[in-house]
């Protein structure tokens, strides 16, 4: 960004701030509008591209008091149409000798104070001070510490891979993680997969100059658990019943996953690996709710003896013309 780039941009309008903005006003500004345009939402754009690299620039400057005052200082010396070069006037612009002219009338040994000083005009002194560093001329041909070609970079994205409870997958945590040697604490939010990927803005490496930070893209790896699973926001688990709750039908009191317990009946007749919904009952995220699924697993005995035994053998007979694998051998042939 050029010198002549300080008088030609408005930075304020850039962010659509006042000139008397406060620095809180002037970074919330800058959010918002970066925010607005970042590439990450408007991809292959090349006016969004252009318009979020304006942003950081008029931020970059805007955001540093020393460098704010030096532009508010040019802008006001440049305010009258007369163009800022470090050399000699020229085709290509004016040189310093119209600028104070243009402020101070004709280009001769003025008074000390521009007129209008203390109501927004600069004071020679300051002015002096501002070019040269020392107050004694104009020095290196340019404002002390006018050195900006362009906007600092954003900091650089980098990724991690972080092993959460499946608890802490469905719920939501905080985590506090290394990450180049810094610590980062992240808000993992409810209802997170294995593998997923989610995106901390401004938690990546910082950016330079004061720039802002880059992102942190965070790999999930989410453990098992040995009752729950999800498929979404939907909680799953399976709950044996035994063959005569199958046959008769029940009312269980099934787990909820963050406490307390909910009744769910078993149908006359329900085969194993059936699965019942309970709605509203699985996890609870920013965007949706999800159901309980119960399936059910009808548990066998493996040993059984006595009126046991007789029991089941009075059924076998009593059931002997059904016939669980009617049809079986003829589909399996077609």
């Amino acid at each position: 960004m050029s010198q002549q780039d300080w008088l030609d941009k408005d930075f304020y309008a850039v962010l659509g701030v006042s000139k008397d903005a406060d620095e809180k006003q002037i970074k919330k500004a800058y959010r918002t509008q970066a925010r607005k345009y970042h590439p990450d939402h408007h991809p292959d754009d090349a006016k969004a591209e252009e318009r979020f690299k304006e942003i950081g620039e008029a931020y970059s400057v805007l955001n540093d008091p020393e460098q704010r005052q030096q532009y508010d200082a040019l802008r006001a010396m440049g305010s009258g149409g007369a163009r800022f070069s470090a050399g000699q006037g020229g085709p290509g612009g004016a040189g310093f000798e119209d600028i104070f002219s243009s402020m101070f009338g004709g280009g001769q040994a003025g008074p000390r104070t521009a007129p209008g000083a203390g109501a927004g005009n600069p004071d020679i002194d300051d002015l002096l001070k501002m070019f040269s560093g020392q107050g004694g001329g104009f020095g290196g041909g340019g404002p002390a510490g006018f050195t900006p070609n362009r906007a600092p970079a954003k900091g650089a994205d980098t990724s991690a891979r972080t092993r959460i409870s499946f608890r802490d997958a469905a719920l939501g945590t905080d985590l506090k993680l290394t990450v180049d040697g810094r610590t980062v604490t992240a808000r993992v939010p409810a209802g997170v997969h294995d593998g997923q990927k989610i995106r901390l803005r401004g938690k990546g490496r910082p950016g330079p100059g004061g720039a802002p930070a880059g992102d942190l893209l965070l790999t999930l790896e989410v453990g098992k658990h040995s009752v729950w699973s999800a498929d979404g926001t939907h909680l799953k688990l399976t709950v044996p019943i035994s063959f005569d709750e199958a046959v008769l039908g029940t009312t269980l009191s099934v787990p909820l996953f963050d406490g307390g317990t909910v009744s769910v009946k078993v149908p006359p007749g329900t085969p194993s690996g059936r699965t019942l919904r309970v709605r509203g009952k699985g996890l609870v995220t920013s965007k949706k709710t999800g159901d309980l699924h119960v399936t059910v697993e009808v548990a066998v005995p493996t040993h059984v003896e006595g009126a046991a035994k007789q029991a089941v053998e009075d059924l076998r007979t009593a059931l002997a013309e059904e016939d669980p694998r009617a049809g079986l051998a003829e589909a399996a042939a077609r």
